[in-house]
C-alpha cells in the first residue's frame, strides 16, 4: 500500500500508467528530486540493428515503438509535455535529472531551458563495456549524457559536496564518470532473455542519489522501467514515486522493489557538509575550559611555540632550533592561523591543523578539541 507525507503526497508507490497523465495527478511542489530516462527517439535509419553476423541487436529487434516518434517535432511535444509537469510537482528548490544519448539529449536540453529549467552540469557517463558499432560507420556511442537542473535560477538545491568528495578520495568529484553498463546479476531477465534494453546500473542511480538528496527526499522516476531509482532509493532511505507504462516491467519493478532492504542503520547515510556545521572560534575553546590563557601549542612538526592569551590570541614564546633563522619571535602574534602564516612565512595557513597541545600527556591538534566543541555546542 502506498504511503503518504503530509499534504496527502503519495510516497513509496509504483504507478501504472501514462506519465503525464500521473504526473497530473500529484501535487504541485510535491517532491524533491526527479530523474528521467526518457525515449531515446532512435534515429536508426532502418528498421533492424544487426551485428555483422545477421543476428538482431538487444532492444531493437521488436521495432520498439515505444522508443520512436514520427518527428521531430512530435517528440519536442512530448518532452514538454512531461517535462512541463515535472517541473510542476517540483520543489522550488528541487533538481532534475535528465539522461539521453546523442538522438534525444541536445532536444532536451533545449526543451528543458525553454520551460525554465537552470541547468547546473551536464555529466557523461563513460561507458567501461560499450556496445560496439557493429556496421562499422560509426563511432562507438561510448557515452551517455545527463543533464543536472535546479527548479530556477534562484533555487537553493541540495548538493552534498562533502558527500561526494569523501566518495571520490577527498578530491572533488568530476563531470565525467566511468561506470559500466548494467549486467551480470544486476541484470534483469524475464524467460532468460534480457527484461529491459536500457536497464541503467545501479551505481549510476546512487551517485545521482547520494549527490543530490538528503535521507526523507521524494525521488520521481516518471519512466521507471524496471526500477533501479526505487530500488536505490528505498535501500538509501529515499522516498520515491514511479510510473511506468508498460505492465510487464511493473510487475518486474515491484518485484525487484519490494525485495529492497533499506541501510539499517540511519547515521551511516550521510556525511555532514563542513558549510552545514556549527562554526566554533578558537575563543570558544577558552570559554569551554578546553583551552587555557597561557597554555603553550606547538606546531605540528615541533619547531614552533606559542602562548595562549586570554582574548584567544597567541604570542610566539620562541622556535626550536630547526627554525634558529627566525628573530624577534616576541613581537610575533596574532590568531591561530595569522600567527602560524607569520610563522611559515605564507599569506594564510589552517591554524587548527597547525597547532596541538598537550592534555592529559598526550599532544592533540586543536581541531580535535574544535570538534568536542562543536558536540556540545550540538547538544546544548
Amino acid at each position: 500500500m502506498a504511503r503518504k507525507q503530509k499534504r496527502d503526497v503519495l510516497i513509496d508507490v509504483l504507478i501504472h500508467g501514462d506519465c503525464v497523465q500521473a504526473m497530473r495527478q500529484l501535487d504541485a511542489a510535491s517532491v524533491d528530486m526527479i530523474f528521467a530516462d526518457p525515449p531515446y527517439n532512435l534515429q536508426l535509419g532502418q528498421a533492424v540493428l544487426t551485428r555483422p553476423d545477421h543476428s538482431k541487436v538487444d532492444g531493437i529487434d521488436d521495432g520498439d515503438a515505444w522508443d520512436q516518434f514520427g518527428s521531430f517535432a512530435a517528440y519536442d511535444a512530448f518532452s514538454a509535455a512531461w517535462l512541463g509537469e515535472a517541473r510542476r510537482i517540483l520543489k522550488p528548490d528541487g533538481t532534475i535529472w535528465v539522461i539521453g544519448a546523442y538522438h534525444n539529449i541536445f532536444r532536451l536540453g533545449a526543451v528543458m531551458q525553454n520551460l525554465g529549467f537552470w541547468t547546473l552540469n551536464d555529466v557523461i557517463w563513460l561507458k567501461n563495456n560499450p556496445m560496439p558499432n557493429f556496421r562499422g560507420r560509426r563511432l562507438t556511442n561510448a557515452h551517455e549524457t545527463l543533464i543536472w537542473a535546479a527548479h530556477n535560477r534562484k533555487s537553493r538545491y541540495t548538493f552534498n559536496y562533502q558527500a561526494m568528495k569523501v566518495f571520490n578520495d577527498d578530491r572533488q568529484l568530476r563531470s565525467d564518470w566511468r561506470l559500466p553498463i548494467c549486467a551480470g546479476n544486476e541484470r534483469l531477465k524475464h524467460k532468460g532473455e534480457k527484461a529491459h534494453p536500457t536497464q541503467k546500473p545501479e551505481a549510476l542511480l546512487r551517485r545521482v542519489i547520494l549527490a543530490s538528496t538528503r535521507p526523507g527526499d521524494v525521488v520521481l522516476d516518471p519512466f521507471f522501467g524496471t526500477g533501479t531509482t526505487g530500488a536505490v532509493a528505498k535501500m538509501l532511505r529515499r522516498h520515491w514515486i514511479g510510473i511506468e507504462a508498460d505492465a510487464d516491467y511493473v510487475r518486474l519493478a515491484k518485484k525487484r522493489v519490494d525485495a529492497v532492504r533499506a541501510l539499517g542503520d540511519v547515521d551511516l547515510l550521510e556525511t555532514p557538509e563542513k558549510r552545514d556545521e556549527v562554526k566554533v572560534p578558537f575563543g570558544v575553546l577558552l570559554e569551554q575550559g578546553l583551552i587555557k590563557a597561557g597554555d603553550e601549542l606547538r606546531s605540528d612538526c615541533g619547531a614552533y611555540r606559542a602562548k595562549v592569551r586570554v582574548d584567544g590570541s597567541l604570542k610566539a614564546s620562541g622556535f626550536s632550533d630547526s627554525a634558529a633563522g627566525f628573530s624577534g619571535s616576541a613581537a610575533l602574534s596574532g590568531s591561530i592561523h595569522s600567527l602560524a602564516a607569520q610563522l611559515l612565512g605564507r599569506q594564510s595557513c589552517n591554524g587548527w591543523t597547525f597547532w596541538q597541545v598537550r592534555k592529559n600527556r598526550q599532544v592533540i591538534p586543536i581541531d580535535q578539541l574544535r570538534r568536542e566543541a562543536r558536540l556540545r555546542l550540538d547538544s546544548a
